[in-house]
């Protein structure tokens, strides 16, 4: 069960509209590297724990708050689009064929679909993909798939305050760059206790797995595919040689080349109805 508050986590103040803005902002709620996607991808994650439940109280907590962060950019969306209704419908039923040039930036749906409110998409208009949402099931593989979200979230949240004059919006965009700080924090807090005080030992995910069942000859080995003599990157490459980082192997390095043989798949299947010339030449040579 989830309940709502009337207030907003952090103040949002805008103290000159900007329709243009208000589009950028579009990215950091449904884009990507948005809002909605960190939201969803805790929440999933929490709903689907099993384990510890210390892990799933924290995950729903912070799903929960990721709420309160589309609330706010949310609302400065639409504070940021107030007063621009007027012109937008002069301009909409203007000479010039070219919408975008005409609206100085601005996107065509936060008045035609939104009624100059946010919307569930990105910077350009496209709708939020649920296919982004990482819920594996492993706890490991979740935290360092949470760390990337909420590292690209924080890049794009310091993109935006660099975008902006407006005091108000660097003062919101300031309050969520830090709350990115402590989550980017929080999830490698969980794969320090994960590995005992040491992030290294969780690896390689899942550490379930015996790796006696893997092949032993490739797996601490980098793959030069590089057709140059030379080594591709110079010499002494942390990922070539020495101890392996989770201390269980050595790294090794060689050129590529084939291990297994040439591919031959059988004649194509008559319910497949493949042209007659693929079923009388299957598997030859010309």
């Amino acid at each position: 069960m989830f309940y709502h508050d009337k207030k907003l986590q952090y103040k949002v103040r805008v103290e000159k509209p900007n329709p243009t803005f208000a589009r950028a902002l579009q990215q950091a709620i449904g884009g990507i590297e948005g809002e909605i996607r960190v939201c969803l991808q805790y929440l999933f994650q929490g709903w689907n724990s099993r384990g510890p439940v210390r892990y799933k109280d924290m995950l729903l907590d912070t799903g929960t708050e990721e709420i309160a962060h589309i609330e706010m950019l949310s609302t400065a969306v639409a504070l940021n689009l107030e007063g621009a209704s007027g012109g937008i419908v002069d301009e909409i039923v203007g000479q010039s064929p070219i919408v975008g040039a005409i609206m100085g930036g601005m996107d065509p749906r936060h008045y035609l679909s939104g009624g100059l409110g946010a919307m569930a998409a990105d910077a350009n208009g496209v709708p939020f993909n649920g296919s982004w949402v990482v819920s594996s099931g492993n706890l490991a593989a979740d935290m360092y798939a949470n760390v990337m979200a909420e590292s690209t979230g924080r890049l794009l949240a310091t993109r935006l305050y660099e975008l902006t004059d407006d005091p108000g919006m660097k003062d919101m965009l300031a309050f969520l760059i830090a709350r990115d700080t402590m989550h980017q924090n929080q999830w490698l807090a969980v794969l320090e206790e994960l590995g005992h005080g040491d992030i290294t030992k969780v690896h390689p995910i899942p550490n379930s797995f015996p790796q006696a069942n893997e092949n032993q000859e490739v797996n601490y080995l980098f793959v030069n595919t590089n057709i140059d003599a030379e080594p591709s990157a110079g010499e002494n490459r942390r990922w070539t040689q020495g101890t392996s980082i989770d201390g269980k192997g050595q790294f090794q390095e060689e050129k590529a080349f084939p291990r297994g043989d040439v591919p031959v798949l059988g004649p194509p299947a008559k319910e497949g109805y493949a042209q007659t010339e693929q079923l009388t030449g299957a598997n030859s040579k010309s």
